[in-house]
């Protein structure tokens, strides 16, 4: 019975939790012998549109100093973008390899395949993100030393 042959500590799931709430990741599996324990939490995102406003009746004077337009809301999913490269793994993004050099790429960064985008650091090792295909880096997706999930969009390549 698993009960007897694996005594699971509870104690050992909240620190567990903990690690998952101080470091934003969602998901985090420790394996000891023939246990396994993953502990996962859903993070929900909220979000808010600005939709336009259709007036019925006339619009109340503004100054003339200021001028009101309203956009068009585009929504962007640049997991859907065909030039997106994604993160092959769990980790730490970062633009730079140490801390005191420049970025490897800025948007407007002209890159060969296989040239270097950025670094993915996971368990204490740092891992090479290469440009899937030539192009021009038109967005950067990802904050210098903050973690990424597996998939989750890094760059856009055009």
């Amino acid at each position: 019975m698993l009960k007897n042959k694996y005594p699971i500590d509870p104690a050992l799931i909240r620190e567990l939790a903990q690690v998952l709430t101080d470091t934003d990741l969602t998901e985090i599996e420790v394996a000891h012998d023939d246990l396994k324990i993953r502990v996962a939490r859903q993070i929900t995102v909220h979000t808010t549109v600005a939709a336009p406003i259709h007036a019925q009746a006339a619009p109340l004077a503004a100054p003339a100093t200021v001028q009101a337009s309203v956009a068009p809301v585009v929504i962007d999913d640049p997991r859907k973008h065909p030039g997106v490269v994604t993160s092959p793994m769990v980790g730490t993004a970062y633009r730079r390899p140490s801390p005191d050099a420049k970025p490897l790429v800025e948007i407007g960064t002209v890159v060969k395949e296989g040239d270097r985008l950025c670094l993915i650091e996971a368990m204490k090792t740092f891992n090479d993100i290469a440009a899937p295909r030539s192009g021009t880096v038109t967005r950067i997706l990802f904050d210098d030393g903050r973690p990424v999930e597996y998939g989750e969009p890094l760059m856009i390549v055009e």
